[in-house]
């Protein structure tokens, strides 16, 4: 059979293709799910200690395969205790992935990256201002999360809880790598982790999350929704003026529908342009399709961006107005402000 050169990443190929890989050479089919056992239960990533795997197929794979490794470049740690690491990949490409501790709640989260940089271009968000240069692999994802779990074992004596996608890129425009990885990470030949703990924020692409809807994901989905006017959200978020916020919501209903899995809005408050009691009130309409929360999210300044924050009074009258409604509200305080590993922060700055 034709082995690609140069050496291709042994975790890019799936269960079936390793099985092919190994049967293809005459070995047993069962052989491949060793070998699968100890790239991501085990994270093996030196097959000379494969140790159940006969000699000639570790030689094979050392020839014809690698691991591409993440490489931890730079650890800042915040006042509130927040750990941002900006991290190396192979082809030395750089992403930030941030481990969000919350001691008191039992609760540590890590914020993952799905792509290098993005495309979508927010007004709002420094990650907008980059390029998009590349998609993540599977295996980048998925080392993101091992590589902070570790670390929150060491710190804080204590798992991640939780996974948002939430870092830098969009993760239904790398659809492919985000859901194998989302398979790795809740599988029990890998992390084993409860997809119920798993969040995929969107900034609302309404072909993909019917997408996610067929494919009957099992993990949250969050919109980051940040104003419920079509006007408004065009004006700082340009994927809206192909994806407006009816077509986004008739998506939701469907992807609801189809898995009833929980949905949740992402809301950033800013000072004078999406905080009335007005835009409250479109805010409930658009909650009214299906049970829903809200978590609205202070904003953190971002370089040559003139929107502010709004006051904590007007984020709390805000807040109240869904909660007197009927709508579960939340306002979310930022974390690590002081080291850029905020909402909307994350672009590679030293």
């Amino acid at each position: 059979m034709k082995i690609e050169s140069p050496k291709k990443d042994i975790r890019s190929l799936t269960l079936p293709e390793m099985e092919v890989v190994i049967t293809s050479m005459g070995w047993p089919k069962f052989r491949a799910k060793q070998i699968w056992h100890w790239v991501w239960k085990q994270q093996q990533k030196d097959f000379a200690q494969m140790t159940n795997i006969p000699q000639e197929i570790l030689q094979f794979l050392a020839e014809h395969y690698i691991f591409c490794e993440l490489i931890v470049d730079q650890t800042q740690k915040s006042l509130d205790g927040t750990i941002k690491n900006r991290i190396r990949l192979h082809d030395g490409q750089m992403i930030e992935t941030v481990l969000i501790p919350v001691p008191r709640d039992n609760r540590f989260t890590v914020c993952v990256s799905s792509q290098v940089g993005c495309s979508l271009n927010c007004s709002f968000c420094a990650t907008g201002k980059m390029k998009r240069i590349r998609n993540l692999e599977a295996s980048e994802i998925f080392d993101q999360v091992s590589l902070v779990n570790k670390q929150c074992l060491e710190m804080y004596e204590h798992p991640l809880t939780n996974i948002v996608y939430m870092g830098m890129g969009e993760p239904l425009l790398n659809y492919k790598n985000v859901l194998r990885s989302t398979q790795h990470i809740s599988s029990v030949e890998g992390l084993g982790m409860s997809t119920k703990r798993i969040t995929v924020s969107t900034v609302g692409i309404e072909k993909m999350i019917r997408k996610l809807a067929d494919d009957e994901v099992k993990f949250n989905l969050a919109l980051s929704l940040h104003a419920a006017d079509d006007d408004k959200r065009n004006s700082i978020m340009p994927i809206n003026e192909q994806n407006n916020l009816e077509s986004l919501l008739a998506a939701l209903k469907y992807f609801y529908s189809k898995t009833k899995n929980r949905i949740s809005y992402e809301y950033i408050a800013f000072d004078n342009f999406n905080d009335s009691i007005d835009d409250a009130k479109n805010l409930l309409k658009y909650c009214k399709s299906f049970p829903v929360k809200v978590n609205i999210i202070e904003y953190n300044p971002i370089s040559g961006v003139e929107f502010e924050k709004s006051s904590e009074e007007r984020v709390d009258k805000f807040a109240r107005y869904l909660k007197e409604n009927g709508v579960m509200a939340t306002v979310r305080k930022s974390r690590g402000k002081d080291i850029d590993a905020a909402c909307g922060q994350l672009a590679n700055k030293a």
